[in-house]
């Protein structure tokens, strides 16, 4: 009895592959590159908390010493109404002025935000315009080199 041979797909399916190389650089440059960038988005986010965090801290002293002055006891009644008139007025000023600082802080992040986005487009644009050049070259040389078999 005569016995059929059963094709090697192992060693067809492996043939095939190495006919076809994949070459990884490309993806190690743009894991590379989104690292980059999430390390810079990082930095940015990080430094607007701290500038943040620094006028929250300077309005919470400025306010609690303006209580301070309001808590001191006053001679006569009118003055409790003047202090806490000074008091709501200064809280007010304060309020605008950190305000203004929190805004300068979101503004600045978002311009490096931008910044950054736009240098990792372009960025990203060059590689995969560079990737897919190469790749294409390779598919070629490697179609030739199949059909002249």
């Amino acid at each position: 009895m005569a016995t059929a041979k059963t094709p090697d797909m192992t060693a067809m399916l492996k043939d095939m592959m190495g006919a076809f190389p994949v070459d990884t650089t490309s993806m190690e440059a743009s894991f590379k590159t989104s690292a980059t960038l999430n390390e810079k988005l990082s930095g940015v986010a990080l430094t607007a908390v701290e500038k943040s965090t620094e006028i929250s801290s300077k309005w919470t002293k400025d306010t609690v010493a303006k209580l301070t002055d309001m808590a001191k006891a006053k001679s006569e009644p009118a003055d409790y109404a003047k202090a806490m008139t000074d008091f709501a007025t200064a809280y007010s000023e304060a309020a605008a002025e950190h305000m203004a600082a929190f805004a300068e802080v979101a503004k600045k992040v978002q311009m490096e935000t931008v910044e950054l986005m736009m240098a990792a487009g372009k960025d990203m644009s060059e590689e995969a315009t560079s990737a897919m050049s190469k790749v294409s070259g390779d598919v070629q040389a490697a179609a030739k080199k199949a059909t002249s078999k």
